[in-house]
């Protein structure tokens, strides 16, 4: 699954449009290296944004088949901004 659609279906980022621009502005990394938004995501990887209020990580679990609803979203990631 692209990096832009992941980050969208898990609800990371509201829209595609939003992630894609994140993407395109070299501030979402996967495994510590810049992603184009069209990224392959594979279980295990770790994706970085960077923000306003700094840098927050997210490790994939589970790669999303459908939409995702809003209370199922943590099989699809956990947040590891701390673990650095």
């Amino acid at each position: 699954m692209r990096v832009d659609v992941f980050l969208k279906k898990t609800l990371i980022i509201r829209q595609r449009f939003a992630a894609k621009e994140l993407c395109d502005n070299e501030l979402v990394k996967v495994n510590g290296v810049i992603a184009k938004p069209s990224k392959e995501i594979r279980v295990g990887d770790v994706i970085e944004i960077e923000t306003i209020k700094g840098i927050v990580r997210y490790r994939v679990l589970n790669i999303p088949q459908g939409n995702v609803k809003k209370n199922e979203v943590t099989q699809y990631y956990e947040d590891c901004s701390n673990d650095r």
